[in-house]
């Protein structure tokens, strides 16, 4: 299950907001907060965060979510194991390898299809409803200020250079090709439509940027029907997802310079849209398990166990790229732009990255973070106030590298070769998609696979990774919780904000 590095929602207001004791003040321009139970739902109160160590709930959520992994992998080895059994069994049993194919194109396949099209379902309005309520969430935003201008360009900067760091790495060590001779030519010869699909498309995305860079950007971005676009142009193939981000931002923009009263109805309706749709998440990751245990068994029958070491092999380069941006970048940026002491940085927050790792939940973390930032980092209230809470929902430095690192990964499976710039466009994408959905339990999912869509590489490939995100998601939320304390230290450093009294 992918909760993008937590364990329970962080999403601040609507259907999920929690209770929270102590009091930290906040300036008054902080506008994505997390809101207190018993607060108007639509009228949440922009000042205060109030905390204590576990929100309600959370226990019993990062149980189930805790349930959920271990049973995803079960049904992984499940699939792993059966799928092996029965390829061992080819040379020995006469027409069974006729039989087992037919097993896999008519039963297993179209069951792990049910688990994949809940998914597709909700793509659209999932993104759209997530990222235009975080935009609207911010209020105004020509009254937000340098402290607000500071974090977000270092949100950014975090998330744009982790992705970046990782399609490095995939691109020099390329992991998903690390598959015998005959194993490509069973997958290529097992998605041969889709692949051939893909290079068509291909030829004609990657032609357009050299000819007509200018008239290209505005058409992609800018569609002349913007419906057609993000529905499909066929009834089995996913819609572009650059024009409904740039649309969903446009919406969240200019929902931010509505009225009051109207600005708390549009958020409303926003939340209720993603609630529902998170609702409709929670049903297809309750036939993950079994979906997993049928696609993995296909793999395995279809093009035997040699992709397993391709995926450790992923495994271990996105743990080390993790590791390489929380320890490297990281502590680049606190030397150079608030000359801090990455080590002493580092002394200090281990408590906090310890509680992250082993929670899987930054808002469990929260109150930790704001109460170390402040008595060891020297954060002032209001910069820990705003930064901690915000970057909960919107620095996931670790969610967007992991989204561009699966992507590329399932393309180098499949053979799909994506040239230069579509990584350039999957960068910006994995960044934009990471702010649109992270804080909502198994929301990655969904992205990811409309990703995959948008770059014609098969959606079949999510149930590859799925065996081993619990991991991932481990060192996701750490390095989430990182960047948010780094990025609060340096806001500190440059803004000189004082504290509330």
């Amino acid at each position: 299950m992918d909760t993008d590095g937590d364990g329970v929602p962080r999403r601040q207001g609507g259907a999920y907001s929690y209770s929270y004791s102590h009091s930290v003040s906040l300036p008054k321009h902080a506008g994505c907060i997390p809101r207190s139970r018993g607060e108007n739902p639509i009228r949440p109160n922009p000042g205060i965060v109030r905390i204590h160590p576990f929100p309600q709930g959370q226990s019993h959520m990062s149980q189930s979510a805790d349930k959920l992994a271990n049973r995803i992998l079960l049904g992984m080895l499940i699939g792993v194991v059966i799928g092996a059994i029965v390829r061992l069994l080819f040379p020995h049993i006469d027409g069974l390898e006729t039989r087992a194919r037919w097993v896999t194109t008519q039963l297993l396949d179209p069951f792990g299809q049910v688990f994949l099209r809940l998914l597709f379902f909700v793509i659209v309005p999932l993104v759209f409803a997530s990222l235009a309520l975080g935009i609207v969430q911010l209020g105004r935003l020509d009254r937000l200020g340098p402290l607000a201008g500071r974090t977000f360009a270092l949100f950014g900067l975090n998330m744009a250079v982790g992705v970046g760091l990782g399609l490095l790495v995939m691109n020099l060590v390329q992991p998903g090709k690390r598959l015998s001779p005959e194993t490509k030519a069973r997958v290529e010869a097992s998605f041969a439509q889709d692949i051939e699909k893909q290079k068509s498309r291909s030829t004609e995305v990657t032609a357009e940027p050299t000819q007509r860079p200018l008239a290209w950007l505005v058409d992609t971005f800018m569609p002349p029907n913007l419906l057609h676009a993000i529905t499909g142009s066929a009834r089995n193939r996913i819609g572009e997802v650059l024009p409904l981000i740039l649309f969903a931002l446009l919406v969240g923009a200019a929902g931010t310079t509505l009225a009051e009263r109207n600005r708390d109805a549009l958020k409303l309706t926003l939340e209720t849209i993603a609630g529902l749709m998170i609702r409709i998440v929670g049903w297809a990751l309750k036939l993950a398990p079994y979906a997993v245990a049928a696609m993995i068994c296909s793999v395995v029958i279809t093009v035997g166990l040699d992709f397993l070491r391709a995926l450790l092999l992923f495994t271990g380069l996105l743990v080390a790229v993790m590791a390489l941006h929380c320890f490297g970048t990281l502590s680049l940026l606190l030397k150079v732009l608030a000359k801090r002491s990455p080590i002493e940085f580092f002394r200090a927050t281990k408590t906090i990255l310890v509680t992250a790792f082993s929670t899987s939940s930054s808002n469990a973390t929260l109150p930790t973070s704001i109460q170390i930032s402040q008595e060891r980092l020297g954060v002032s209230p209001p910069v820990a106030g705003f930064v901690l809470p915000l970057g909960a929902t919107m620095n996931m430095s670790g969610t967007a590298l992991y989204e561009g690192c699966v992507v590329l990964f399932i393309a180098q499976v499949y053979g799909v070769e994506l040239a230069l710039g579509q990584q350039l466009l999957l960068l910006l994408l994995t960044v934009l998609s990471a702010v649109a959905v992270a804080g909502i339990p198994g929301a990655s999912l969904p992205l990811i696979v409309g990703l995959l869509g948008n770059f014609n590489i098969p959606p079949e490939g999510i149930a590859l990774v799925l065996g081993v995100d619990r991991l991932l998601d481990m060192c996701r939320t750490t390095l989430n919780v990182a960047a948010d304390l780094a990025t609060a230290v340096i806001v500190e450093e440059q803004t000189r904000l004082p504290e509330s009294p």
